[in-house]
């Protein structure tokens, strides 16, 4: 599979070892006088160990390589001593990896090991604010005949395509709403004609530098989640068509067949097709 992992520089690398303590996964190790990488399953791509090399001989790419494997990680974490345990559940937490926190919560568990943390599968992490994952509960009653204000169907936090997590919990059972940036601007009933019961992700095809990065990303939240539907909501404007492509790869990429809808919004404000 094609993921993001790490790549060392040996003709910058000058073995120092200060990528060592900051991958506590082992999958770095100083060999013949340099860093090396030595197993792909190892490595969570995560680049932790990035910011510690004082020559930038230490970069994340993306290549062919073997899945990681929590499991095999925490085989070798544990042997490690309670330290290290705890530097691997941080890492993983402050990363927003919280389907990978999970199964090395599960795995402390089945081996009978103390989980220093004491903290059982969290529903979010505890990193950047604007990328912690939130579900938002909304009454049932909306939109009394006494009030003109319209209640806002949002049900989850972040939004935006760079920072959803693929393992945040309202994606599993969800309908998927991936709506261009534009469309609630240009389309006044975005909430109760589209945003209602699904669960939302907003990106711009045209702005955004990232398309195989958010092709990777969704792909991964279809592999990952039982999802019902899927929703593709854009402009007219040609740039805007990118979002059908990065859905529709995505579900290519997933191997899963569900439903996917594409309805197009005039710059009017009007569906053009439904």
């Amino acid at each position: 599979m094609k993921r993001k992992i790490i790549q060392i520089n040996e003709k910058l690398c000058n073995g120092c070892g200060n990528c060592i303590p900051n991958c506590p996964e082992g999958a770095l190790q100083i060999i013949d006088g340099k860093a090396r990488l030595i197993s792909d399953l190892f490595c969570d791509g995560l680049g932790a160990c990035v910011g510690e090399c004082p020559l930038g001989a230490i970069e994340v790419i993306e290549r062919e390589a073997s899945p990681y494997d929590e499991k095999k990680v925490m085989e070798n974490i544990v042997k490690q001593g309670k330290n290290v345990i705890i530097a691997h559940l941080k890492h993983l937490k402050q990363h927003g990896e919280i389907k990978l926190f999970n199964e090395a919560i599960d795995y402390l568990r089945e081996k009978g090991v103390e989980n220093p943390l004491k903290e059982e599968h969290p529903l979010h992490h505890s990193g950047c604010p604007s990328a912690k994952t939130v579900s938002i509960k909304r009454n049932e009653i909306r939109d009394s005949v006494n009030n003109s204000r319209s209640d806002s169907y949002l049900s989850n936090w972040p939004v935006q395509m760079k920072l959803v997590s693929p393992y945040a919990p309202y994606f599993e059972n969800a309908d998927i709403l991936l709506a261009a940036d534009c469309v609630p601007f240009a389309y006044a009933n975005f909430h109760s004609d589209f945003l209602k019961d699904k669960v939302v992700i907003i990106l711009c095809p045209k702005l955004d530098d990232s398309i195989e990065d958010y092709i990777e990303k969704f792909s991964e939240v279809i592999k990952s989640n039982n999802i019902k539907s899927i929703t593709v909501l854009h402009m007219e404007v040609p740039c805007c068509f990118g979002i059908v492509h990065i859905a529709k790869e995505s579900l290519k990429r997933s191997g899963k067949d569900i439903e996917l809808k594409d309805i197009t919004i005039s710059i009017n404000g009007e569906i053009k097709n439904h």
